[in-house]
């Protein structure tokens, strides 16, 4: 499965082979089905401080650290730099909005998808932008014995968040691979640009608004239309 993807990224890579031993997930819109409250958190929580966010404009800086999302919009809108204690307050306030919304549930297919993983001997790893606390404690609990805390990568890990590739050249470490030896699984355009620079296998998963050529063009690898699919076709 995926043959001609693989020989077109050892192609381009000059990599001699694909021997993927572990899998790395990002989290929103793609382990739990919470992009929705995130983008109306966004929008909500930036109204407040006078900076306009449309709820479907935060699918366009997904995966990048809160913090850097933050100084982005306001340097421009504002035009000029915040300080990192000024957009950690703000990132507070978006964050005590996103608690006020329900639980987000478990996105469909993947815990299926990942017990495929794990039956085929590979590791998971979740690299996130996130720092959403009442997410990441809820990992381990609803994923209990496919995810670890010591196989997660979390805005806390990380200088710079994606679109640099730093966050999954610091997963790929957790988990002792190389690119070759890693498949990323990603919704957001910025995150699948992040894993694309580390050089690894990017598989994108459209589960939000944005059009599939946002992926192919951050240079997605496959692009499939939800993870049920995702889960069905996978034979790595």
């Amino acid at each position: 499965m995926f043959g001609k993807e693989i020989r077109q990224y050892l192609e381009k890579h000059g990599f001699e082979a694909f021997t993927p031993k572990a899998v790395l997930f990002d989290m929103d819109g793609v382990i739990y089905d919470s992009m929705p409250y995130h983008a109306r958190s966004w929008h909500e929580s930036m109204a407040t401080f006078g900076l306009d966010m449309a709820p479907e404009e935060a699918y366009t800086y997904e995966g990048m650290r809160g913090v850097e999302t933050i100084k982005l919009i306001a340097r421009r809108q504002w035009g000029r730099e915040l300080s990192d204690e000024e957009a950690e307050g703000m990132y507070e306030v978006k964050s005590a909005k996103f608690k006020t919304f329900p639980q987000a549930k478990k996105m469909d297919g993947v815990e299926e998808l990942m017990r495929k993983i794990k039956a085929g001997g590979m590791k998971i790893v979740v690299v996130t932008g996130s720092g959403q606390s009442s997410l990441l404690k809820r990992l381990e609990d609803d994923f209990d014995g496919l995810i670890s805390g010591g196989l997660m990568v979390t805005s806390f890990d990380v200088t710079h968040g994606k679109p640099d590739p730093e966050p999954y050249l610091r997963g790929m470490e957790k988990a002792g691979v190389k690119p070759y030896e890693a498949v990323v699984v990603e919704n957001a355009p910025l995150g699948v640009r992040a894993a694309v620079a580390a050089n690894i296998f990017t598989i994108a998963v459209n589960t939000g608004p944005l059009p599939d050529k946002a992926l192919a063009d951050e240079g997605a690898n496959l692009i499939f239309p939800n993870m049920p699919a995702l889960r069905d076709a996978w034979k790595l």
